[in-house]
């Protein structure tokens, strides 16, 4: 497995791997399939574009096939600069309980913890989605709250667990 910061040109396999996550999982992202696949390469490379208070990182598999993505964004408010937000978490369907979800976020918090000023990491997952709660408690992620009618997709509403990592 290798891990790394995503750059311009792994824009198709993160744009291919986004889209399945948003197919298979629609009620885990705040986006849509249907607003996604109309985004252009140009689009996605620009969202995934590396910067210091922003990136992506991507695990590939040993036949070089992105199986596994996460994303940190800095917040940019001047009271806030001492935040991120984690987001965008997706392994491929056949990949997951294998240890690549974890390696991406120990990647992620390895990195945050050398952005000068950073001091805690902030996410949110859907209550109901123990596999991926579980997996940001063995990081060091803590719930602090719960939001109501975080989403509503289709008519259906879904409440968020607030998760905080104090780097």
């Amino acid at each position: 497995m290798n891990i790394k910061i995503l750059k311009e040109s792994d824009a198709k396999q993160y744009q291919e791997l986004r889209l399945n996550g948003l197919k298979t999982n629609p009620e885990a992202f705040g986006s849509t399939y249907e607003r996604e696949s109309k985004f252009s390469l140009e689009t996605v490379i620009d969202r995934i574009r590396p910067a210091v208070d922003k990136f992506v990182i991507g695990a590939f598999h040993e036949s070089g096939l992105l199986v596994g993505i996460v994303a940190l964004a800095r917040e940019s408010g001047i009271k806030t600069t001492h935040k991120a937000n984690v987001y965008g978490v997706y392994i491929s369907k056949e990949m997951r309980r294998t240890g690549i979800g974890k390696a991406l976020l120990l990647e992620l918090i390895r990195i945050a913890k050398d952005i000068e000023g950073l001091e805690q990491l902030n996410l949110s997952v859907v209550c109901d989605n123990e596999p991926a709660k579980e997996l940001y408690k063995s990081v060091g992620f803590k719930t602090y709250g719960i939001e109501p009618n975080a989403l509503k997709f289709m008519g259906q509403y879904y409440d968020e667990d607030l998760m905080v990592l104090q780097l």
